[in-house]
């Protein structure tokens, strides 16, 4: 097995191959990765193509694709919160942001096993980011548990946040903040920001956050949750207490209104 992809809502990719090493990241159902190597019958060190991330997942979560096929980009994802998904004959809730590969007429393939997918799902290759459009995938996200690692309604980190949000878009950005933070151009003048920017946090050393601007100065991220606060030129402003708790390193804008 070369590459495979993934066939479960929602894939935890570890440190160590070991279910009780730290979970760095999630894959999502029809997400595709490169075998890199395995360890006994359970672990696979992989690759995902989307973003090159690495780490080890176990192969019961995985379905062998054939070579030729595993870098034909997936141009449709999932539109819906959860939504239903038939594999071959397994039902399974699918979350937002899915790749939903080779798909046609409400059916598709991973491997050799066939899916059904009927509810909302889009193009990226047809998505023209907007205020509007940022606004309307971001804010459905309000109130989801923040997860280390995590890139699901059900639990997200700000960085998986930022991914999907963009995913949905048509862009695919790295998975970590401070790789984001090298994508796109940087905005000088906090007076110049606008929607769908991108606003990155630091510890005075390294960046350790990201979140959207949206549209007033708001930023939508997810701390301890997905929220909304007033971004200023220092920082985050909590809206419930009024403080100050994050500084500001840099803006990056990815797209042009």
């Amino acid at each position: 097995m070369h590459y495979a992809i993934v066939s479960v809502p929602a894939a935890p990719i570890r440190r160590k191959p070991s279910h009780r090493k730290e979970m760095v990241n999630q894959l999502l159902f029809g997400e595709s990765v490169k075998v890199l190597k395995t360890k006994g019958d359970l672990w696979v060190k992989v690759q995902s193509l989307h973003d090159g991330y690495i780490g080890w997942i176990t192969n019961t979560m995985l379905q062998p694709i054939e070579d030729e096929r595993a870098n034909t980009m997936n141009i449709f994802a999932t539109a819906e919160m959860l939504g239903s998904a038939l594999l071959g004959e397994k039902k399974i809730q699918i979350p937002v942001g899915s790749s939903l590969p080779f798909f046609e007429n409400g059916k598709g393939r991973l491997g050799e096993v066939e899916y059904h997918f009927s509810g909302k799902y889009l193009k990226r290759d047809e998505q023209v980011p907007s205020t509007e459009l940022v606004t309307q995938l971001t804010t459905a996200w309000l109130n989801a548990p923040y997860l280390w690692g995590g890139r699901t309604p059900l639990g997200v980190d700000c960085s998986g946040f930022v991914q999907v949000i963009y995913k949905l878009m048509g862009i695919d950005l790295p998975r970590d903040a401070w790789q984001q933070a090298q994508v796109g151009k940087s905005v000088k003048k906090f007076s110049e920001v606008q929607p769908g920017d991108l606003a990155f946090f630091d510890n005075k050393e390294d960046i350790i956050h990201v979140g959207i601007i949206l549209e007033n100065n708001m930023l939508i991220h997810s701390s301890g949750k997905v929220r909304m606060d007033l971004l200023t030129k220092k920082g985050i402003i909590n809206s419930e207490t009024g403080k100050k708790t994050l500084r500001l390193r840099a803006v990056r804008r990815i797209w042009e209104i």
